[in-house]
């Protein structure tokens, strides 16, 4: 029976790129689970069974961080430290041991309690933790496996330049697909925050999550076609759709080839006017990589990752050696750092609060509100902050800021924290520059009032575009609505950058906007003083400068300015030869 031809599976874009190749089918681990009756005299030794499978399993886990560690660095090995804290849970085990007193055999006693903390993550709204189901899923599994004496998955056949598919990828299949030169993942679980998605991204690898059933569809040396840049593959292509997508795939690589030409050179457009182009970061490990890619600063460092995957929160000295390593490998550039953005249940869950869970978290207790509301969390930041900044130019960028007294009241504990580590003979840049992130429709009206009590500002376009349309950009029902090209949204960026230079500070961008080569002529001619993009954008973004006149692209941007609707700003955006 011939393949059906062209067949389009839509998933989540996890790791950007594309691939074309054969796929190889990772066959998902099946486990024949029997209730077997244990009977009195046995369920000591029974419990001594399945401390024993743990015990292995945390020997496996240290191996596999040790992997991780080698390929990609500490800050990506600390993925295996969430699977730890699942299998050092004391509910969970003292669940299972009750099964067994109960008389259930431990395989079938540690899969219900699985099966139960499983069903425990549907009700979660949040993406994040919704996806840790995957680790818990994950650490049962091995468990599992070690109970029943079954090996590891044999990846000793997997084939090079292959696209890998499977129901699901531990870290440590990740990391040892890595070494065969594997072309693309396609997974059918998981969202842009799993770790199949975080080590693809470290690793520089095409990915497609959450297809869902793709791994049943798929068969070994069917061809596939993996956009990880919309988040779709395409299985057993045309010849006219194959041919279609090589072009592409050979324009891309000659293009990726020119734009690395450009690294060295200056950032300015044809009639000398100057920008600057930073890069967006999680950690650490991702500085060589914006470096490698012309980066002359960190402009938006998200700490959220140091929250990540533990169950206490990090300390003073941890967010100190973590922030010191990025400053001292950027030099002479700065690093802008953005104290943590995250909400309530996050610290909820790492035991620090009891907080209710809100109906409606984007709107809540989040970011510079909660820092303010429980300041010992801001305050080990700033601590670690502040003595990072003692070994390189470091900015401080506080999120979320709806209005001035917001602003003062961090700069109050900061002043705080500069007077207690002055005690201590702590060294600290005591000119460390001050900057907020305009974000909320509120901050953008009064940022006149604001730009005359902060050194710089970053515009974060994400929110700033979610809150002034009142749209959920991942409510699918909605997510139309979500433009960017919105006259609204465009005419407040300009009045924030007008505001913000009558108060002589400068003006960047660190949303998903100032990444998008489409709109930086318009943001150039707005008077924008620095894009903030991932590193893989910066090149592009550099090519759209050095690729027009200054004097052009501010007329043009000005007209736009005047249009009402979408359509109109289209059609003068595509005027725009780059």
């Amino acid at each position: 029976m011939p393949k059906s031809k062209n067949i389009i599976l839509k998933g989540v874009a996890a790791s950007a790129g594309v691939a074309i190749g054969k796929a190889f089918l990772l066959d998902e681990d099946d486990f024949c689970l029997i209730y077997k009756k244990i009977p009195k005299n046995a369920r000591e030794s029974e419990k001594k069974r399945l401390d024993d499978a743990i015990e292995k399993t945390r020997q496996e886990l240290k191996e596999i961080y040790n992997k991780i560690n080698d390929v990609l660095g500490e800050n990506y090995a600390h993925i295996t430290d969430a699977h730890i804290l699942i299998l050092d849970d004391p509910t969970m085990r003292e669940d299972v041991y009750k099964l067994i007193e109960d008389g259930t055999n431990a395989e079938y006693a540690i899969f219900k309690v699985i099966d139960k903390i499983i069903r425990s993550f549907e009700s979660i709204k949040d993406d994040y933790f919704k996806e840790r189901k995957v680790d818990v899923q994950e650490v049962g599994k091995k468990i599992l496996a070690n109970l029943l004496g079954k090996q590891e998955r044999n990846l000793i056949n997997l084939k090079e330049n292959s696209i890998v598919v499977a129901h699901t990828l531990s870290p440590a299949d990740t990391v040892t697909i890595r070494e065969k030169l594997i072309k693309g993942f396609v997974i059918d679980i998981g969202g842009k925050t799993s770790h199949t998605a975080i080590m693809a991204q470290g690793l520089g690898i095409p990915a497609v999550v959450g297809l869902k059933i793709a791994s049943s569809q798929i068969r070994t040396e069917d061809t596939i076609i993996l956009d990880g840049n919309v988040g779709e593959i395409i299985l057993n292509p045309s010849e006219e759709i194959l041919e279609k997508y090589q072009k592409d795939y050979d324009r891309q690589y000659e293009q990726i080839k020119e734009l690395k030409k450009l690294k060295d050179l200056s950032i300015e457009t044809i009639d000398k006017h100057s920008a600057l182009i930073f890069a967006n970061i999680d950690n650490s490990d991702e500085v060589s990589t914006a470096l490698n890619n012309g980066a002359r600063g960190i402009g938006l460092y998200r700490t959220e990752f140091m929250y990540f995957n533990r169950n206490a929160m990090p300390s003073e000295q941890e967010h100190f050696e973590e922030y010191a390593k990025v400053v001292k490998e950027m030099l002479q550039y700065p690093t802008t750092i953005r104290t943590v953005d995250l909400g309530g249940d996050k610290f909820t869950k790492l035991g620090l609060l009891k907080l209710g869970q809100e109906q409606n978290p984007f709107l809540g207790l989040r970011a510079i509100r909660l820092c303010l509301k429980y300041p010992d969390i801001f305050i080990s930041q700033l601590k670690g902050i502040l003595r990072a900044s003692a070994f390189g130019k470091v900015r401080l960028m506080y999120p979320m800021i709806s209005g001035i007294d917001e602003l003062r009241d961090a700069n109050k504990i900061l002043q705080s924290v500069k007077q207690e580590l002055r005690k201590k003979n702590v060294s600290f840049d005591e000119n460390m520059e001050i900057g907020a992130m305009i974000e909320i429709p509120a901050a953008a009206v009064i940022m006149d009032i604001i730009g005359k009590e902060v050194d710089f500002i970053s515009i974060g376009t994400n929110d700033l575009i979610q809150y002034t349309l009142a749209v959920d950009r991942v409510n699918e029902n909605v997510a139309n609505i979500y433009d960017p090209k919105h006259p609204a949204v465009l005419r407040l960026i300009k009045q924030i950058i007008d505001s913000a230079h009558k108060e002589k500070i400068e003006v960047g961008i660190c949303g998903e906007m100032a990444g998008d080569p489409h709109y930086t002529a318009i943001l150039l001619g707005f008077g924008l003083d620095e894009f903030s993009v991932s590193a893989s954008q910066i090149l592009k973004i550099k090519k759209v400068i050095r690729s027009v006149s200054f004097k052009e692209v501010k007329e043009i941007s000005d007209k736009i300015l005047q249009c009402g609707d979408k359509e109109s700003i289209l059609k003068i955006m595509n005027t725009i030869q780059v």
